[in-house]
């Protein structure tokens, strides 16, 4: 392997972890915000209803309990978080700037790719437009929440996987030394 696909490779997989991780704060912000939307707007958030969609595409959804119909969201949810974050770790090292922001910045264009694009031209999702304002609202919040961590997440671990030789915490090195 040449240096660049070396850090390309460590990239995508530091990016895949920080997007799963990241995935959690913006679980729980879309939660909270949700709950907060009026009654008429607090229909199913996208992660249910992208999954449930794809659930009846496949013939599965009338076998799915209440349980399953929640844990398969939340795995989708999960491994599409995961999955962005490893194409933004793959990306982000060759752009400058901090995590952070970079961060943020991706969690912007995964929305508007996903929310007007993605979604709604292959039929699982309506375009963002023709939901309310708020969840719209809602959804770019926490997709700058999602970036932020995961451009946070991502520049620690990179740091932390060069430090010890490209052996993300290795015996050597303990991930939590400044602790």
């Amino acid at each position: 392997m040449t240096r660049n696909t070396e850090s390309t490779a460590l990239g995508a997989i530091v990016g895949f972890i920080a997007g799963v991780v990241a995935t959690g704060p913006m679980t729980v912000a879309m939660i909270w915000w949700h709950r907060r939307l009026p009654a008429h707007e607090q229909y199913p958030l996208p992660p249910r209803e992208i999954t449930m969609k794809l659930a009846r595409g496949a013939g599965l959804s009338h076998q799915m309990s209440s349980e399953a119909r929640s844990a398969a969201t939340l795995l989708a949810h999960f491994g599409y978080g995961g999955a962005a974050g490893a194409i933004y770790g793959a990306v982000s090292d060759k752009i400058p700037g901090p995590g952070l922001l970079k961060g943020v910045g991706f969690g912007m264009l995964l929305w508007g790719g996903s929310y007007l694009g993605l979604l709604p031209g292959t039929g699982i999702l309506k375009i963002a437009t023709d939901h309310p304002a708020r969840r719209n609202l809602l959804m770019i919040g926490v997709h700058v929440v999602w970036g932020a961590a995961t451009g946070a997440v991502a520049d620690l671990l990179r740091e932390e996987a060069r430090g010890s030789g490209l052996k993300p915490f290795s015996a050597s090195t303990s991930p939590h030394r400044d602790l």
